[in-house]
């Protein structure tokens, strides 16, 4: 069972992932990697989830040319928004939780 601390970190990759999409959770997943198996998994878990939304998203921008991207777009902004605030709390309860149609890049 991880800490209180641990839980605390990872759900904060993910709630201060809304204002500093990537530097924000960068700095928090190095300080605290080594120091934690749980908050290891939890940032390797946003960054491939971050990868893949970023990849869905340039695929979705292409398709507005033949407007079915807008849906796309407007179903993707919605996902990460969900997704985001699910695996804040999966992290503070202390589950080890995987967002949906994410391609696990980084292991």
């Amino acid at each position: 069972m991880p800490t209180n601390d641990d839980r605390l970190f990872a759900m904060l990759i993910y709630v201060v992932s809304f204002f500093f999409p990537v530097l924000g959770p960068l700095i928090i997943w190095l300080m605290k990697r080594d120091q934690s198996e749980f908050v290891d998994y939890h940032g390797k878990e946003y960054f491939n989830f971050l990868i893949s939304y970023t990849i869905y998203s340039i695929v979705a921008g292409i398709l507005i040319l033949v407007l079915v991207g807008i849906v796309l777009l407007i179903a993707l902004v919605i996902l990460v928004f969900l997704f985001t605030i699910i695996a804040a709390v999966k992290s503070y309860q202390g589950e080890h939780y995987r967002i949906p149609l994410t391609i696990h890049m980084i292991k």
